[in-house]
Order: structure tokens, then C-alpha cells, then sequence
């Protein structure tokens, strides 16, 4: 039950900012306190705010915990229109919306994202707690979409800038071809080279953040988000946030803010995938805006779509759906056919969250065309290289599952698998797990548990809640053919892997 700070009356002057909004939302003083806890069943708290206790708000008295930060998000919400608690004439604290900023300018975006990361290593814990905030979507993704493009990124005044020559005796960064997957402790004692106030950043300096990112997704892929996720995020902090404060041209500050707007998304990708839900939200915000001040647009529109697929994870289909049309608007036609191919993908996820089988299949098609115009040898971003046919088939398999469409969904999963490479153990977990639901759906419960029994083994050897979730899913949807043999085989397999 909420509180309010104690004090006396006569020392409380009349909250008048918090008047003119209410004012301003057209709301009751019934209808906020109502909102308030509504907002807090979403956060977990019971809150039994009613209009009294906005009278007393009015008049000055300050409510505990998170509720102004609440207050503030009722009022965002409403309004359309990022608002603190401060705005409202009420104390700071706890803000639901701390890292869910779009900065207005380059250098706040590395201070916000500098903070991010700095309070990551310091306290993973307590970051694991933040909730996700569908509300949170909206601001950020619309300011991308309107926002003007940063006219200056530049820092300092560096010499002209020349190719880099690499020091004697020291090899580049291999990439994840050239090398098996580092361990964790590998990837964390990357060399550090300890830089100063304004010191000159390089081309080869962008190279190597480029490097470390393929590192650390070969980690991600094979073994889970939570493998490395602290030493990459230890990375970003102490190597990545001297650069963007290191002095640069135009050129180079473009690229640096490109490369290290992945990292940032790769980083929320792993949160994503260990469930810390509101921490990877913002950790994608700010891939988002570092990739605006990157200028790449297309990049942009890929946050989004993570953003989007997390959305889908959390069952918030309609979020989904809007994030990836907001991420097809912002690009148009200007990227190649495999980016189209990927964000209508994502948009017929949102679909099949929310059953809706027009929209969903109409998607998919829309996708199957813009790949198939897809050329060997056409131009296509790094990130969007995975999105083959292989990646198609399990979107395929996902949605029909989604709508349950058992045949259709197996069909897909089978290709996926057939085509998939090796290398994508997660990736290829996910779609057994979809084909062994739909054998489940179709009745061949002995198949179904076989399929499953395989991807538990595999779920068990890595650091992926994901993973796990897919598992458990299943398992759910066995409880009505839980007196069969093959299930009682497939527990007793998945009880001897604890």
C-alpha cells in the first residue's frame, strides 16, 4: 500500500505545475490516481492511490518510492510528450524512464549511454530488475523517424586525417573465421590502450571495435547472451566511451559512432537474452540514437527491428507491428532487397503474436518477394547478411506457429533446419523447438518429445534464458498428453540434465 512523506501542512505550497497538466490531460482527480495503479499493476506494485490522494499531491504533499516517476509516465503517455517528475513539481526518483532517453545532441548521447554502461559493470543486479516499458517505445522511435539528422559529430580539431599504419610486429584482430571463439576471459583482457582527453582517434581504431563486435556475436550466437555479456559491456565502458570522447573528423566521428552503435545494440541483444528486459530496452534507445548520429538510417531501421522481436518475445504484438512499420518508413526503398525481406519479416511476427492471419500472411509475402529479388553479389549491410532463406523459413515457421498452423509451421522448420549453418546453435534451437510444437500440434507426440529432448540438452549447456523459455514452453504444451510414454521418457531425459 503507497505512502506519502510526512510534513506539516502549513509548510506545503500548492503544486501548481501538477494543476495545469492535470488540467491540460483533461483528467479527474479519480481518473489520475486510477491511471497511477493501473501503471503500477504493469511495474509489479499495488497501488491504492484515489482522488484524496491527488489532493494532497496538489497541495504540495510528495508522494515515495516511484510514483512520481509513475505520475510522470501517466502524463507522457496522455500528452505525447517526454515528462519527469520535476516537470510535475515533484521529487526525482527511481525514474521508470532513466536510459530511454533520445538525446538531443551527439555529446548527450554519450553521456546517457556513458552512464548506462558505467552503472552495468558497477551493478548488473539492480539493472536486472528494470521492467520493459511498452510506453518507453513510442518517444524513441518517433524521434527517429522526425528527428533532423545531426549536422556535426566531430570533436576537437585533429590533423587532417591519413591512412593508419600499423605498428610493427602486431597482427590485426581476426575476425571469428580466423580464430575458434575466445573464452570469456580472452575476450575481456583485450588489449586496452589508455587514452587522454581529446586524444586523436583512427581508422584502425574503428577497425578494431568493428573486430571485437564479430568476437563477441560468435560468442553470442554459440554459447548465449550470458556468456560474455559483462566483458562486453566492461569493453564499451573503457575502450568504447574514451573514443566518442577522443578527438575525431567528421569522417572518422561517423564511423565511430557507427561501430559503436552496434556494440550498444549487441550488448542489449545479450541483456535481451539472459530476460533483463528493461535493461536491453535501453540499451537498443541508445543504439538507436548513436546510430542517427552515425547518419546510417538503415542501421536505425535494424535497431528497430530488435526492438520489434523483443516486443514479439514479450507478447506486445501491436507494439511490435508499429515499430517495424516505423522502421520501413524511416528507410522507404532506398535499401537493398534483404533489408525489406527482414523488416517485413518482423512486422509478420507482430502479426502472428497477435493472430491476426490477413496481416500476417500478407507480410510474409511481402518478404518472400523482396528477397527473391536479392542478388549473389548485391551490396548488403553486414548486419543483415544472416537474413537468407534460412532465416525466412523459421520467420515462416514462427508465425504459422503463432496461429497455430501446425502443417505450415513444420514445413518451414524443416527447410530452416536443412539450410541453416551450423554455427547458429541458438538460432537453430529456437527452430527445432518450433517444429518439435508443431509435431505436437499435429499429434505425433513421440517425435515432438524426441525433437524437444535434443534441444534441452542443447539449452542446458548455454547461458540463454531464451533458450530455456522455448524449452519450458513445450513443456507447457505437453501437460494434456502427460500420461503418454514418450512424455514420460522426455522428463525423465530432461530431469537426469539438472
Amino acid at each position: 500500500m503507497s505512502t506519502e512523506r510526512p510534513g506539516k501542512s502549513s509548510q506545503r505550497t500548492p503544486n501548481r505545475q501538477l494543476a495545469a497538466l492535470i488540467a491540460e490531460a483533461g483528467f479527474s482527480n479519480a481518473g489520475l490516481a486510477r491511471r497511477v495503479d493501473q501503471l503500477g499493476l504493469e511495474h509489479g506494485l499495488d497501488l491504492r492511490y484515489d482522488k484524496t490522494s491527488v489532493t494532497r499531491w496538489l497541495r504540495g504533499q510528495q508522494p515515495r518510492g516511484t510514483t512520481p516517476a509513475l505520475i510522470a509516465e501517466v502524463f507522457t503517455r496522455r500528452l505525447g510528450r517526454r515528462l519527469t517528475a520535476q516537470d510535475l513539481g515533484l521529487d526525482a526518483c527511481a525514474p521508470v524512464y532513466a536510459g530511454l532517453e533520445f538525446a538531443a545532441t551527439p555529446s548527450e548521447a554519450v553521456d546517457i549511454v556513458g552512464g548506462l554502461w558505467r552503472k552495468d559493470t558497477g551493478n548488473h543486479a539492480e539493472l536486472r530488475k528494470i521492467a520493459f516499458t511498452p510506453a518507453g517505445l513510442v518517444v524513441p522511435s518517433r524521434d527517429w523517424l522526425i528527428g533532423r539528422p545531426d549536422e556535426r559529430v566531430a570533436r576537437g580539431e585533429p590533423a587532417p586525417e591519413a591512412p593508419r599504419v600499423p605498428p610493427q610486429g602486431r597482427a590485426p584482430l581476426p575476425g571469428p573465421a580466423a580464430v575458434p571463439p575466445p573464452r570469456v576471459g580472452q575476450a575481456a583482457r583485450i588489449e586496452r590502450v589508455e587514452r587522454g582527453p581529446g586524444q586523436r582517434i583512427t581508422a584502425g581504431d574503428v577497425a578494431a571495435l568493428r573486430s571485437v563486435g564479430e568476437l563477441f556475436r560468435t560468442l553470442d550466437h554459440a554459447y548465449g547472451g550470458g556468456h560474455a555479456r559483462q566483458a562486453l559491456v566492461r569493453y564499451l565502458e573503457h575502450e568504447a566511451e574514451p573514443m566518442l570522447r577522443g578527438a575525431y573528423g567528421e569522417q572518422t566521428g561517423r564511423r565511430l559512432f557507427a561501430a559503436v552503435a552496434d556494440l550498444t545494440r549487441l550488448a542489449g541483444w545479450t541483456a535481451y537474452d539472459i530476460a533483463a528486459h528493461g535493461l536491453a530496452q535501453r540499451y537498443f534507445v541508445q543504439a538507436l540514437r548513436l546510430s542517427q548520429a552515425a547518419g546510417d538510417r538503415a542501421y536505425g531501421s535494424y535497431v528497430l527491428v530488435t526492438m520489434s522481436r523483443q516486443a514479439v518475445y514479450l507478447g506486445h504484438g501491436r507494439e511490435a507491428v508499429q515499430l517495424a512499420r516505423v522502421a520501413q518508413q524511416g528507410v522507404g526503398s532506398s535499401v537493398p532487397p534483404v533489408v525489406q525481406a527482414l523488416l517485413h519479416a518482423v512486422e509478420a511476427r507482430g502479426h502472428g503474436v497477435l493472430g491476426e492471419v490477413r496481416a500476417c500472411t500478407a507480410s510474409l509475402a511481402r518478404a518472400e518477394r523482396a528477397l527473391e529479388q536479392a542478388r549473389p553479389g548485391d551490396e548488403a549491410p553486414h548486419w543483415a547478411r544472416f537474413f537468407d532463406e534460412a532465416q525466412l523459413a523459421d520467420e515462416f515457421g514462427h508465425c504459422h506457429r503463432d496461429l497455430q498452423q501446425y502443417r505450415a509451421a513444420a514445413q518451414h522448420a524443416e527447410r530452416s533446419l536443412q539450410l541453416r549453418g551450423s554455427g547458429y546453435v541458438r538460432s537453430r534451437l529456437f527452430c527445432r523447438m518450433v517444429l518439435a510444437t508443431a509435431r505436437l500440434g499435429l499429434g505425433d507426440v513421440e517425435q515432438a518429445c524426441a525433437l524437444a529432448a535434443e534441444s534441452a540438452q542443447q539449452a542446458a549447456e548455454m547461458r540463454s534464458v531464451r533458450a530455456h523459455e522455448y524449452v519450458k514452453d513445450f513443456e507447457r504444451r505437453l501437460e494434456p498428453y502427460r500420461d503418454a510414454t514418450p512424455v514420460r521418457t522426455y522428463r525423465e531425459r530432461v530431469a537426469a540434465l539438472v
